[in-house]
């Protein structure tokens, strides 16, 4: 499973380097046809992971309920960061993958819910939904590129 977490925090780290310099404005703006912006997407992608590895596993989300109110699957954007709120998700971003990993090696996670994605994918354990959610980040990191180059 290390591979799996390594694959995590790299494509992160690529999502971090695609938007390294981009302005808040940048980051919240919605380019003709797509349906949210770059600032969405990397929310998005916190609660997601949390969502397949913590509360699938029966375990309390480490974010907050409201971020996963608004940034979950079907979710539109309605609302702008301030600096002190992206600050904090890209915290989230960056320091939730070390904590799963720690968990997972720690055993904290016991049974899982079963779950089929809408994508078509069907997850019966924590390892299956590791597995996605690495797909999962890979396909936003790519709407990411795609929309920066149109901000």
């Amino acid at each position: 499973m290390k591979l799996q977490f390594d694959i995590l925090r790299k494509t992160r780290e690529l999502v971090l380097k695609t938007i390294t310099g981009l302005s808040l404005e940048q980051l919240h703006t919605i380019p003709t046809g797509f349906k949210n912006h770059i600032a969405w997407n990397v929310a998005h992608l916190v609660v997601t992971q949390q969502l397949l590895h913590y509360k699938l596993a029966q375990k309390d989300c480490l974010i907050p309920d409201e971020l996963i109110e608004g940034y979950k699957k079907g979710a539109f954007p309605d609302h702008v960061f301030t600096e002190e709120e992206w600050s904090e998700i890209l915290e989230l971003f960056q320091n939730l993958p070390d904590t799963l990993e720690e968990d997972y090696n720690e055993k904290v996670f016991g049974s899982f819910i079963e779950y089929q994605t809408s994508a078509g994918f069907y997850l019966d354990s924590l390892e299956t939904a590791i597995h996605f959610n690495n797909i999962h980040e890979g396909i936003h990191l790519g709407i990411i590129m795609s929309i920066k180059k149109l901000v």
